[in-house]
């Protein structure tokens, strides 16, 4: 079996940032895959589930319903590591151009305050497992860490 695109990334010099994972055809439209990378792999902890699942509600939430990219967003969800999410929007995109959109959304997160959208037992298999508190911090860290001070660097995969 070939290797799929995401086992040939150099986890080993991979930081956070974010990342075009991949660009897919549907038809005419062109899909594309980002790789919102908020851990060093298998150089810091990675996150726990309370925190990747509140962050996943709260993501996909401020997602479909910003003006410009709710008809974009196909999906956001966390990766099976827990070192960060994927996002896939419609469009031929750059990570560059999406720096703004991705900014607004941690800051969504980072300044949340309430019930987490989608917490309740009618709502969500697991609506129990969530932690507000450290997805506000982990929102916080991407921000001041990765996305305030972003280069090229954190734009583009290592080789």
């Amino acid at each position: 079996m070939e290797k799929i695109a995401s086992f040939t990334v150099n986890h080993l010099d991979l930081e956070p940032g974010i990342y075009v994972s991949r660009k897919d055809k549907v038809g005419q439209e062109t899909i594309t895959t980002f790789d919102l990378r908020m851990t060093a792999p298998n150089k810091e902890p990675v996150m726990n589930t309370a925190e990747v699942h509140t962050m996943e509600h709260l993501g996909a939430t401020f997602l479909r319903n910003d003006p410009e990219y709710k008809d974009r967003t196909i999906y956001f969800g966390p990766m099976g590591c827990r070192t960060g999410f994927y996002v896939v929007l419609a469009g031929d995109l750059s990570s560059k151009e999406i720096v703004p959109l991705i900014t607004r959304m941690y800051e969504f997160m980072r300044d949340f305050e309430g019930e987490v959208p989608g917490a309740s037992a009618r709502d969500c298999g697991n609506y129990l497992d969530m932690n507000l508190g450290m997805a506000k911090f982990l929102a916080k860290r991407y921000l001041d860490n990765t996305l305030y001070n972003i280069d090229d660097k954190h734009l583009v995969y290592p080789e």
